[in-house]
């Protein structure tokens, strides 16, 4: 069972090409799924049937969200598939197991003060710079933030005003740098990278810790519940939020769809679409406060 999984991840990376964020939830969804058929004594894949399947979602609903549960079907259809075309099972045991529907959430937005508000929290001095330039990108590009520890220092082109990101899929996109981020970017690159990495070995890292070390992920998020916290922006901000407001600000003021898609570097335009419900959420708002007759 484990070699089979193991495969199945191997042919993700080699044949997929997806990330090692998205391998990583695989191997621990797929993880979780092998010790609940081991629980139950099935000795094998080939040996597992829709009943155990359905068994196994149902164990989930009871401590986790539609959206986990969903997301743990995925793979364990997405290994099945895999087996399917391996010949090692001649039929999927997920074949007519649906995934569950979801209510579409809106996602969370900043306006345009909280955003400044939030970048006004940030002291340009010190690893300031640095957390400064983080956030600009993250709103000024729309970048996850997987995307934003991934950039090197060879991404960045100022001259020409744009950086290349690697995102979902090792897929590759252009982003243009606004007036703010690149100036930001700017003081962060002329003195406080090199204060950080003096002394050390030279990392092609855009982002570095203190200790020059290729920033995490987890890190980031620090930075910016911090900041959010002194902008009293409340809880719940996370790089994604600037990632949300960055595609909703463009929509509210006329950017094309197709061109908010291409930026944000979805492969497929309804997950773009989404945003335009924001925006639609904001009209509906306007028209019941400002029409005599809501």
């Amino acid at each position: 069972m484990r070699e089979q999984i193991d495969g199945f991840l191997t042919y993700l990376e080699l044949e997929r090409g997806l990330s090692p964020t998205t391998r990583a939830s695989y191997r621990q969804d797929l993880g979780l799924f092998e010790a609940f058929l081991k629980a139950r004594r099935i000795g094998g894949l080939a040996r597992v049937r829709p009943l155990h399947v359905r068994e196994f979602l149902q164990s989930l609903r009871e401590r986790r969200s539609p959206a986990t549960v969903a997301r743990k079907l995925a793979a364990v259809k997405g290994l099945f598939r895999f087996l399917e075309g391996q010949r090692v099972v001649l039929r999927s045991p997920t074949a007519f197991i649906e995934t569950p529907r979801l209510w579409r959430r809106l996602p969370r937005t900043l306006n345009v003060e909280e955003v400044e508000r939030l970048l006004r929290s940030v002291k340009a001095e010190g690893l300031g710079l640095r957390d400064l330039a983080m956030l600009e990108l993250l709103y000024g590009a729309g970048l996850r933030v997987s995307e934003l520890v991934s950039l090197d220092l060879g991404h960045c082109n100022f001259e020409a005003g744009f950086l290349r990101c690697i995102g979902k899929g090792n897929k590759e996109r252009i982003m243009p740098l606004g007036r703010q981020a690149a100036a930001a970017m700017s003081r962060y690159l002329q003195t406080e990278r090199p204060r950080l990495m003096a002394g050390r070995s030279e990392t092609p890292a855009l982002f570095v810790s203190r200790r020059g070390g290729r920033l995490t992920r987890q890190r980031v998020w620090q930075v910016l519940r911090r900041y959010a916290a002194s902008g009293l922006l409340g809880n719940g901000i996370s790089p994604h939020t600037l990632r949300h407001s960055f595609a909703t600000h463009l929509l509210e003021r006329g950017a094309d769809l197709r061109i908010v898609q291409e930026l944000l570097g979805h492969a497929n335009i309804s997950t773009t679409q989404r945003y335009t419900h924001v925006d639609r959420s904001r009209l509906k708002a306007v028209h019941e406060k400002y029409h005599p007759r809501p």
